[in-house]
């Protein structure tokens, strides 16, 4: 069976841009909602768990039609969450490396890329993610998804996201979305993004 991955921090130590009990909530109840059912409809489909998390969405037809739909939300969401949680932290890195370059390259500046990055997430309707991707042509973009939608999709490599649910931030911010923004970057960490970004960078 699929597991989220440890938090590589407490619940407490983001304190005080996202407060304990909404990290708790978050990691135990919402991310292990959709993994478990996840799970649960893998268990259905009698799944051998083959692949990676992240193959998985490639192979969403040897599944019953009817199962589809809800396995690829579920996926979405786990895979979705896996990415926040792991671009948080209380002593957070910025983009280094070839992703530096990049971010330089495509938006200027790493304080002109988190501008479009946050200009973005506030035009998102509804729940959702905003998303730094890796483009096919070796790109960089900022897109919003919807729900619990993953950028593997359209075949584009996630780098870094933001919940725009608002269980991530309701606790804290109630509906100051750009609060909740300027706020998640003092504990925005790009040290998982380098890495994402240094494996899969074609030349």
């Amino acid at each position: 069976m699929y597991q989220l991955p440890k938090l590589r921090y407490l619940y407490q130590d983001l304190e005080p841009f996202i407060d304990t009990h909404t990290m708790g909530l978050h990691y135990e109840k919402h991310a292990k909602n959709y993994l478990n059912q996840l799970n649960d409809l893998l268990k259905k489909n009698n799944y051998d768990y083959r692949y990676s998390l992240e193959k998985l969405i490639y192979h969403i037809n040897e599944f019953l039609e009817v199962d589809r739909e809800n396995i690829l939300f579920n996926l979405g969401g786990v895979l979705n969450h896996i990415l926040y949680f792991k671009g948080m932290n209380p002593n957070p890195k910025k983009p280094s490396g070839k992703l530096k370059f990049y971010l330089e390259r495509f938006f200027g500046s790493y304080e002109n890329f988190w501008n479009l990055f946050k200009k973005k997430a506030l035009e998102l309707k509804g729940s959702g993610y905003t998303f730094l991707v890796l483009k096919k042509n070796n790109e960089l973009e900022i897109i919003n998804v919807s729900n619990q939608e993953t950028p593997l999709l359209y075949g584009y490599i996630p780098l870094f996201n933001v919940d725009l649910w608002e269980h991530a931030y309701y606790i804290n911010y109630e509906n100051e979305r750009l609060r909740y923004l300027d706020n998640f970057e003092k504990i925005a960490d790009f040290e998982s993004a380098n890495k994402i970004f240094e494996s899969t960078i074609k030349y």
